[in-house]
């Protein structure tokens, strides 16, 4: 096993006696990376964020912005990153910092880098197109409404990408004009070029510093091996989670095992029968593959958490952690999926309903790891996902409910032939509602089944107050997200 190093703006710097809970963001800033900043710790503000050169869809490579706070830097092993100092220089800047500095996007600089790192990312996103990029107007506040819309420049330029960066000071119109005002990479760009060769491939690891071990096995069976002998493990993938923690807590794992690379979490199929999604893809990697196969899961992806986050979490994270209030368990509740958990003796399949048994607690097994999910074919003919929460994007949810409705025809009618609904942030753990799909099956989908059915999910779960949300209000947001469904699809249901 070679020693541990990162190429880090083209150089390459060696990682061997680096604490496995040392974030990337606390190594570049000792090794002089000013550039990226802490602003929150927990990967909601993106003054951390940083260039990562991941395996892409559509090219050998795909440059992917990720939150330096989060992720050990001892999980980047043989990758290449490229910081805002990377990018460009003062005596030449790269076309992402021209556009910010000359439409005024920055004034305290604080969180300038990272807006920087996350622009660059969507700069060099494959399939970006242009249209009449030199309409976009040259000064600061003159963008109208009628020229591109709200949220994608007529560049190909996706806002969405930024959505995962705040800023305090300067407003977003200077920097949305900034963002618009990109062209595409000249032919002569170093980065884009380096996108048409391989992405570097996931290094097994094994370092220990002090009292702490981090380790990366080389394939499932190595980390199945490792977690059976080592049951006080703790597993990451995108670190999501865990790095807050690290963070914001204080909290050290005596080893921790990165999964996130291993090739047989990040298969993925679709059949007649079941779409399977590896364990180990990250969210947006999900979106980019599917392609829209999945609807639900088109409406679900975009409200979870931020660009940033999506591009390190998984659905086996989200689901491992076994919190109530993870976006991904009521949408996959809805779509009846199931997990393939496995082990050293093998493979079995979990319904996901009857994967949680309390808060943060599953049936999942000590030595087990999810290795799929798998959505079964055909998908419900009306699908929806609604996610209350204080802010629009990058939030975690007050509630969050998935629905998943097939209809049959009676004598011209649309009847409910069956339900699927499921809910997050009303209980200890996200759970089917049971009661609501059978006040719903056999009975015509109208206006006036949904209100009935909308007293009853209103009483589904146990609800709590807390600083989110009060027990009244997740109560009627739970009655009111049926209705709203309703609205959503019965003149589509009746046509």
């Amino acid at each position: 096993m070679q020693s541990p190093t990162l190429t880090v703006n083209g150089q390459v710097a060696d990682l061997e006696a680096v604490s496995p809970h040392t974030t990337v963001l606390d190594w570049l800033r000792g090794r002089g990376l000013l550039g990226a900043k802490e602003g929150c710790a927990e990967g909601e503000c993106g003054a951390c964020s940083v260039l990562v050169a991941r395996p892409g869809t559509t090219a050998p490579t795909r440059w992917t912005a990720l939150n330096a706070c989060l992720v050990p830097v001892l999980a980047l092993d043989g990758q290449e990153v490229v910081t805002a100092e990377g990018l460009g220089t003062p005596a030449a800047l790269h076309p992402v910092q021209r556009e910010m500095a000359v439409r005024g996007g920055s004034q305290c600089g604080y969180c300038t880098p990272g807006f920087v790192c996350s622009m660059a990312a969507e700069f060099y996103r494959p399939g970006r197109t242009s249209a009449a990029v030199d309409d976009v107007p040259e000064v600061v506040g003159t963008t109208t409404e009628d020229e591109h819309s709200h949220e994608h420049g007529p560049n190909g330029f996706d806002l969405h990408a930024l959505s995962g960066n705040l800023c305090r000071c300067t407003g977003y119109r200077p920097i949305r004009d900034a963002a618009y005002a990109l062209g595409q990479p000249a032919a002569d760009d170093e980065l884009a070029r380096r996108q048409q060769e391989p992405a570097p491939q996931p290094q097994p690891t094994r370092i220990r510093v002090g009292d702490a071990e981090f380790v990366r096995p080389a394939d499932l069976a190595g980390a199945l091996a490792l977690l059976g002998d080592r049951p006080e493990a703790l597993v990451v993938a995108g670190s999501t989670d865990w790095g807050v923690e690290v963070n914001l807590r204080g909290a050290r794992a005596p080893l921790v095992v990165a999964i996130d690379r291993l090739p047989e979490l990040r298969a993925w199929s679709v059949t007649g029968d079941v779409v399977e999604l590896g364990a180990g893809l990250t969210l947006s990697e999900i979106a980019q593959l599917l392609a829209g196969r999945v609807p639900l899961l088109d409406l679900l992806l975009p409200q979870f958490a931020s660009v940033l986050i999506r591009n390190g979490a998984t659905l086996g994270g989200n689901l491992g952690t076994g919190s109530p209030i993870g976006d991904s368990a009521p949408g996959l509740l809805a779509l009846d999926a199931a997990l393939v958990l496995s082990a050293t003796d093998g493979d079995r399949e979990v319904p996901l309903a009857d994967y949680f048994t309390g808060y943060r607690a599953s049936v999942r097994r000590t030595g087990e790891l999810i290795r799929a999910v798998r959505i079964p074919q055909p998908q419900p003919r009306l699908v929806g996902f609604h996610k209350i929460a204080k802010r629009r994007f990058d939030d975690i949810s007050s509630v969050a409910v998935g629905f998943g409705l097939d209809l049959a025809d009676d004598d011209g009618r649309d009847v409910v032939a069956r339900a699927r609904i499921g809910l997050g942030g009303v209980a200890a753990t996200p759970l089917r509602a049971r009661a609501t799909e059978d006040a719903l099956i056999g009975r015509p989908w109208d206006a006036t089944t949904a209100a009935d059915a909308a007293e009853v999910l209103a009483a589904e779960g146990t609800p709590l107050d807390d600083h989110r949300a009060s027990a009244a209000y997740r109560r009627a947001m739970l009655r009111q997200s049926l209705l709203k469904f309703a609205a959503e699809t019965t003149v589509e249901a009746t046509r």
